[in-house]
């Protein structure tokens, strides 16, 4: 008999569209002669499960089942969450999924949390040796003096939402008094915000997962834009070019999987996450920007054009994923 698999999709964020595309990208993924899979759409108003003919059934929030307009009632054996953003990101499904024993794709509780966080995650790994950029935290009516940033973090800055994706609310200022303004921009998307040091060089980015006890490193992307900097529109309206694998020597490349290997240790991650980081002109340490725990899984993002290069099937790749979160139980 086949599984059941949720493909848990939409969230409360700005981020809600580019969650349904991952989720298109994991029904096209996803082996349909294995299992049968239902896309779950959750909103604030409202979970449910969008049939084959358009029309949607309420998700019964007591055990995450839905009764399908014959009378049957459908339990799933797995959640596949591919929310960007919250409830999905930031540890809250999780935490759910764990109340009632449900099995999920992405990392726990904490490791979700905690990565949503990017102040508390970059702080964290900087306390386990990590190399990552200065930065300062406000909360909504903090304030921090334009001397004191740039006396602190120099010019330019980077200021985001401490919590959030797909750059959003984010600003590259490189004038003093440009910084209040930015702030106010990302105050809008989040209750802090972070004002970061910007550390030029070479942008990358890491996938791994784990399964049956052995780590995949799959190989980097080197990000390279025309905009200031890879921003909403670079990541989704074409103004980027991604390559794969990136143009760097094989011991910076190594070095770089071994950084996002001991980073899915340190974090207790499951599933695949993906790590981005920079690489400084002078072939110092790279310097680890943000970790992501559900990245994005249409057909053109990164996780899926590493497994490509990799010479991976990604078919295979998520089955062995489901089978190792199933058998693990």
């Amino acid at each position: 008999m086949k599984k059941q698999i949720a493909l848990v999709a939409g969230g409360y964020s700005g981020e809600y569209e580019v969650s349904l595309k991952s989720a298109d990208g994991l029904y096209s993924f996803i082996d349909r002669t294995r299992y049968d899979l239902h896309r779950v759409l959750l909103t604030r108003e409202a979970w449910s499960v969008l049939l084959a003919d358009g029309s949607q059934v309420p998700i019964d929030r007591n055990d995450f089942s839905y009764r399908t307009p014959d009378g049957r009632q459908v339990h799933f054996d797995l959640a596949y969450i591919t929310i960007h953003g919250t409830p999905g990101e930031d540890g809250r499904l999780q935490g759910y999924f764990d109340m009632i024993g449900l099995p999920y794709s992405s990392c726990g509780t904490l490791a979700s949390a905690l990565t949503f966080n990017k102040y508390t995650c970059t702080q964290f790994l900087r306390s386990q040796g990590l190399r990552v950029a200065d930065a300062i935290r406000l909360r909504r009516g903090e304030q921090a003096s334009e001397d004191t940033v740039v006396k602190s973090l120099g010019l330019p800055v980077f200021v985001k939402p401490n919590a959030g994706g797909s750059s959003l609310g984010t600003t590259k200022v490189k004038v003093a008094d440009k910084i209040e303004e930015a702030v106010q921009r990302a105050l809008t998307c989040d209750d802090e915000v972070i004002i970061e040091r910007f550390v030029a060089g070479t942008e990358v980015t890491c996938g791994c997962y784990q399964a049956n006890g052995r780590m995949t490193l799959l190989p980097l992307t080197e990000v390279v834009t025309s905009n200031d900097f890879f921003d909403f529109d670079a990541k989704y309206n074409g103004q980027v070019s991604e390559i794969t694998p990136a143009r760097i020597s094989d011991e910076m490349t190594r070095w770089v999987q071994n950084l996002t290997q001991n980073i899915y240790r340190l974090i207790g991650a499951k599933g695949i996450i993906r790590v981005d980081f920079i690489l400084p002109p002078d072939g110092s340490e790279p310097v680890v920007l943000e970790v992501n725990t559900t990245p994005g899984m249409t057909t053109t993002s990164f996780i899926p054009q590493q497994i490509r290069a990799a010479g991976l099937q990604i078919t295979e790749v998520m089955t062995e994923i489901i089978e190792n979160e199933l058998n693990n139980r």
